[in-house]
């Protein structure tokens, strides 16, 4: 633990800045899993399940450090004198961590041993720490993949000193981009991995988004129709959120509330574990009293602070089914979500706590579907899901103080305008965060009938859990995944004894440890190079 300890420090504090500064976050998995592997082994003797507990200690503070850096900052940016203290980035961090925790051991069996869902970065994990431990002719394609992507990475973002753009990053569509769409290929080995692994049926779906999205509102609806791009923007916006949290909200009614006593039985009963990973019976009077905490420390309506604990319960959900099935995690996007709900519910708070709801709920979604690739990943390898939510714990704690640390001292060192378009730190999530807080969702109407197709092609068993997907996120993004399902597609039509040994799975999993070690090496160097 004081491996997983240290390791979830060093994470925290390069995931805060890297998401400030480029407004991404790499996936750590793959970084802690060798990290975790080759630092037991200079220790003595080890085996995969302590790999396993150590690795999901380090990255569990990664994506509350994400969580903050996405959300928090819209404070300043839609208001630069507001005060922001200590214990209330404190209240924030810990709070969300405590969700977190709750929910991961409340869910982590039905969608990782009940729904079986792939995620990819798991199951990529997995196989580093298999293949790696064990050598052979599996870990040539394993480091040979992960070299290609490392070396390509390194080329197209450089590192430190050397200057990057040897390779292109991104190539769009100067026509769409007309139309507000950036229609392209973002040359990412990462993301192709991860649509050879998720296949092509969920990237397929999550491609006939992009399309319906982008050669449908943005470009026929203003080439033909004539459209505003304003209209045609949130027409886009709305249904892609509306059908994200639609799915979610599917998947609590047709696959979790009729499996509630066995999921949520343990909150109320002492001597019942049902599929909790350890016993959560203390869970009720903990999320009492933070509510009391946002209440009386972040000056929370109650009717805001309740909607925290329901909307940490919801977007938890939808951000492990969300994580399992693409591999992406919008987790600013749920904090969004049900910051406008509190907002609409109670006109009068203020935006400092307006967007405190949307941090809290971000930063639990985003603890809870990271680690959800760690017991993936521990399920593959009989890893003991108990001691990796103690893990879970001990990295979380640890993280959450080296986020709030950091956070602050940026704050310190450059001052409030650091953060938006003309700052150190772009920070375009909280931007966005920003203007929802005082603006909403653009079209309410869209929103709802979206939720609610989703919700009914759902229960009817009609494949659409990647659809909402498509429709938000910048179609270079969907393209770049479809390649890789197509890649999976011909392989598994014309050359099956490929996937049959693994080795596809193999090579694609080297493709995302490539890219996600360089994305998380070039962020310690670049906030190493400032201190």
């Amino acid at each position: 633990m004081i491996i997983g300890s240290i390791g979830s420090i060093i994470l925290s504090c390069s995931s805060m800045f890297i998401a400030l500064r480029i407004s991404s976050l790499p996936w750590p998995i793959f970084f802690v899993a060798l990290a975790s592997m080759f630092a037991l082994k200079a220790c003595g003797k080890t085996n995969l399940n302590e790999i396993n507990v150590t690795h999901t200690a380090m990255s569990a503070g990664s994506m509350i450090a994400g969580g903050m850096a996405f959300v928090i900052p819209g404070i300043w940016v839609a208001d630069p004198t507001a005060h922001v203290s200590v214990f209330e980035l404190c209240v924030v961090a810990y709070g969300s961590l405590i969700l977190g925790l709750i929910f991961t051991a409340l869910v982590r069996k039905h969608f990782i041993e009940v729904a079986q869902l792939p995620f990819a970065m798991g199951q990529a994990a997995a196989e580093t720490v298999k293949v790696g431990d064990s050598g052979g002719k599996k870990a040539g394609w394993l480091f040979g993949g992960m070299g290609v992507a490392a070396l390509w990475t390194l080329l197209r973002d450089g590192l430190g000193k050397f200057a990057g753009g040897k390779v292109p990053v991104v190539s769009l569509s100067q026509k769409f981009l007309g139309y507000g769409s950036y229609m392209g290929v973002w040359y990412s080995p990462m993301l192709i991995g991860v649509g050879y692994v998720i296949g092509p049926l969920a990237i397929g779906v999550w491609l006939l988004g992009g399309i319906v999205a982008d050669f449908g509102f943005l470009a026929l609806g203003q080439g033909t129709l004539g459209w505003s791009y304003e209209f045609a923007s949130g027409l886009k916006s709305s249904i892609g959120l509306g059908f994200m949290i639609g799915v979610g909200v599917a998947i609590l009614v047709r696959d979790i509330i009729p499996n509630s006593k066995k999921i949520f039985g343990p909150m109320f009963n002492k001597k019942l574990i049902g599929d909790s990973i350890v016993p959560v019976w203390w869970s009720p009077i903990v999320m009492v009293g933070l509510v009391l905490l946002f209440i009386f420390s972040l000056k929370m309506p109650v009717v805001a602070a309740i909607i925290v604990i329901i909307g940490a319960w919801l977007a938890t959900s939808m951000s492990a089914q969300c994580v399992g099935q693409t591999g992406i995690n919008p987790l600013e996007i749920f904090g969004m979500l049900f910051m406008v709900f509190a907002r609409l519910l109670c006109s009068n708070m203020d935006l400092k706590t307006t967007i405190f709801v949307g941090a809290t709920v971000a930063c639990a979604s985003g603890l809870c579907g990271d680690v959800m690739n760690d017991f993936k990943s521990g399920y593959i390898l009989h890893s003991d899901p108990k001691a990796q939510w103690y893990g879970e714990l001990i990295g979380g704690i640890f993280g959450c103080a080296a986020s709030v640390a950091v956070m602050l001292l940026l704050v310190k060192a450059y001052g409030v305008n650091c953060f938006g378009p003309e700052g150190v730190f772009p920070a375009a999530q909280s931007q966005a965060v920003a203007a929802m807080a005082t603006g909403g969702i653009a079209n309410p109407t869209a929103f709802i009938i979206a939720l609610v197709a989703a919700v009914v092609l759902y229960i009817l068993k009609v494949p659409c859990t990647t659809f909402g997907i498509g429709v938000y996120l910048p179609f270079y993004l969907t393209l770049t995944a479809a390649i890789g399902a197509l890649i999976r597609l011909l392989v598994d039509k014309f050359a099956p004894k490929v996937e049959k040994e693994a080795t596809g799975t193999i090579i694609a999993s080297g493709f995302m440890a490539g890219e996600s070690i360089m994305g998380v090496i070039s962020a310690l160097v670049t906030a190493i190079s400032l201190l």
